[in-house]
């Protein structure tokens, strides 16, 4: 055999070894990483998961993430005098009016007028209410004459001045025996008629006003209405007003039906929010004959402030209201949605015009009077 060909053949098997030495080199590292890569992705044996309780895993679930039906809160600057402002305010023996000398009053027979409406008139074109009071008024008194057809009701008190409180308070005290028997009108800045907010009913036959026959109706359904009857027979003790079945006083659909529904007067009312149903405890669900939902609760006034940061609902609507004496009630409409930075304050914001403190609009009177 020739040399160079032996030689050439050596050189070929000498390349083929180190070739399967690389192979068996590189198979060899492969299966290595290979297997510290399966070892690595095996993180707990199957046998090791079994009997392991559900809540010590934490897995995120989406759909319990935000609750739908949850209202939220943020709050929002009120003026403090603000408290004594609204459609909840106490007013009685104890609690002053102060107004603006802003209200919003219109002439119940101008409205009428307006409007053609014939079902209820007025003493005269002088007698005013609030402009948000007259459309309830109106439309409880058009779905009663609808029934009974009777065109004897008359509105024969309405909104009255500090200084026309003042007259009739001087006019009557001048002419009380002493024996407890005449009637005796609440002094001026004391009376619910300064508020705009109450009223009372006659009727133009023997101008009685009794809330029965044709009458009692009203009494009966003014809670759909938003009103109460304000002085209840068997709350004069705490109202310190003898039953008055012709005064009417509007506070609200869903705060009509409940003082209506649980039997409570007014001093009742606010005296439970403020207690039983605080913004950072069990608010008042109300649902009002209509089906409409609605949420209440209530927030002390930060009377060292000029302003209090009230927490209110976003993205639905809610109606703000002093409550003449500590603080504000909320009342969140939960089926009326609006825009976030839209939502509807129903509170008059503007400070009375006397300055006052809480001490100043409290009085020691007990005696029961008449809500003239």
């Amino acid at each position: 055999m020739p040399k160079n060909i032996s030689k050439e053949k050596s050189i070929n098997r000498t390349k083929t070894t180190v070739e399967l030495v690389v192979c068996a080199i590189f198979l060899g590292t492969a299966a290595l990483i290979g297997k510290s890569c399966i070892d690595r992705s095996r993180i707990v044996p199957a046998t090791q998961n079994e009997g392991k309780k559900v809540d010590e895993i934490t897995i995120p679930d989406p759909s319990e993430a935000i609750d739908p039906n949850k209202i939220i809160f943020t709050s929002t600057p009120v003026n403090t005098r603000a408290k004594f402002s609204g459609d909840l305010i106490l007013v009685n023996n104890d609690y002053q009016y102060y107004t603006t000398g802003e209200e919003d009053l219109v002439s119940i027979m101008s409205m009428n007028d307006e409007n053609g409406r014939t079902s209820f008139t007025a003493v005269d074109y002088d007698y005013t209410i609030l402009s948000n009071v007259y459309k309830p008024l109106a439309q409880m008194v058009d779905d009663w004459y609808e029934i009974y057809q009777n065109d004897t009701l008359i509105v024969y008190g309405s909104y009255r001045s500090n200084e026309f409180q003042q007259q009739l308070y001087d006019q009557f005290t001048a002419n009380t025996s002493g024996d407890g028997e005449a009637p005796i009108v609440a002094p001026p800045g004391f009376s619910e008629h300064e508020t705009g907010l109450a009223f009372d009913f006659s009727e133009t036959v023997g101008y009685d006003y009794q809330g029965t026959d044709d009458f009692l109706w009203l009494n009966e359904n003014c809670a759909k209405y938003g009103f109460v009857i304000r002085y209840a027979e068997d709350k004069e003790d705490i109202t310190e007003y003898r039953y008055e079945p012709w005064h009417f006083r509007y506070v609200g659909i869903p705060h009509a039906k409940y003082m209506t529904d649980n039997n409570i007067c007014l001093e009742e009312y606010i005296e439970l929010l403020r207690n039983a149903h605080p913004y950072n405890g069990e608010h008042l669900e109300v649902t009002d004959d209509s089906g409409a939902a609605y949420e209440i609760y209530f927030f002390p006034s930060d009377d060292g402030a000029e302003y209090t940061n009230v927490p209110v609902p976003t993205g639905l609507k809610y109606d703000l209201s002093g409550n003449n004496v500590d603080g504000f009630i909320v009342t969140v409409h939960k089926d009326e949605k609006v825009s976030i930075g839209a939502e509807n304050l129903s509170v008059t914001t503007a400070p009375p015009s006397t300055e006052t403190t809480d001490s100043e609009i409290t009085t020691d009177s007990t005696e029961t009077t008449a809500a003239y």
